[in-house]
């Protein structure tokens, strides 16, 4: 398994991945799920994949040479290098996504496996805004919007509560790279299917390049600082939350008052109470 996010802000875009992928307890390994396209002056664009690591391999090794016919009669063929829009990158995507399923799908199929990838793609390219993608197996894919301002793919779950709480599109793009790395923190703490060394991408908006790229491992002095502090606040945060006062002891917080539509469970005392 795997967990990528990536984010976008007026600002600009945050990209971070873990490395790890696993057919069982005992074969983990490394296998980076990010790659960076960049052609300084005139775009820059980010791929985050996970699902299963053959065909996420082989989209990206196509989506390096995949074409799609232009509109115009006599265009040249459309690629990752010449499109004049992301929307238009995220279709070669597609396209390089429906390749692999017509090379492999059948013989995935008898073999008893699912085709199953699922890629964000994000960036810029000169004469338009920033834009982020999340493509799914069937090739098609849905655009990020400003309530909507960030995807994730892989395990999911136990990153999205602190996305949700902060992000917004006025975040700053720090706050947002902290953001991301806390959502990484939280799911390597509850799933060991995700795994060090990150990845980290930060781009500013309009720049179509970027410098700000980290390799983050067990020793990364931010990141080990991070997990220590964010641990450390939770706990602060919830011992000062008070407890239910059961009793009816002094508390301006009562638990046990009558709620406004329902009732509290009924208790089933003997085989002839009705359950409803």
């Amino acid at each position: 398994m795997t967990y990528c996010v990536a984010i976008k802000l007026n600002a600009g875009l945050v990209f971070l991945s873990d490395s790890r992928t696993n057919a069982g307890l005992d074969q983990i390994s490394s296998f980076r799920k990010m790659m960076i396209y960049e052609k300084t002056g005139d775009r820059f664009m980010v791929l985050l994949s996970a699902g299963n690591l053959s065909i996420s391999q082989s989209v990206r090794e196509i989506l390096q040479v995949e074409q799609i016919a232009s509109p115009e009669e006599d265009g040249e063929p459309i690629t990752l290098w010449n499109a004049t829009s992301m929307f238009d990158v995220a279709r070669v995507l597609g396209a390089a996504v429906r390749r692999v399923h017509d090379r492999d799908g059948l013989a995935l199929k008898r073999a008893g496996v699912d085709f199953n990838v699922s890629l964000v793609l994000g960036g810029q390219i000169q004469g338009e805004g920033m834009r982020l993608f999340q493509v799914y197996s069937a090739g098609n894919f849905i655009e990020a919007t400003s309530e909507t301002p960030y995807f994730q793919v892989g395990e999911s779950k136990y990153g999205k509560p602190v996305l949700d709480r902060v992000l917004t599109p006025e975040t700053p793009l720090d706050e947002a790279a902290k953001c991301a790395l806390v959502s990484m923190d939280s799911t390597l703490k509850s799933n060991l299917s995700v795994g060090l060394p990150l990845d980290l991408v930060v781009y500013e908006e309009g720049r179509f390049a970027t410098d700000k790229i980290v390799c983050i491992d067990e020793n990364n002095p931010y990141f080990r600082m991070l997990h220590n502090s964010w641990g450390q606040k939770l706990r602060e945060v919830f011992d000062s939350i008070e407890d239910p006062e059961w009793a009816g002891g002094a508390t301006e917080v009562p638990i046990c008052v009558d709620p406004t539509r329902s009732r509290p469970i009924r208790k089933i005392t003997n085989p002839r109470d009705k359950l409803i």
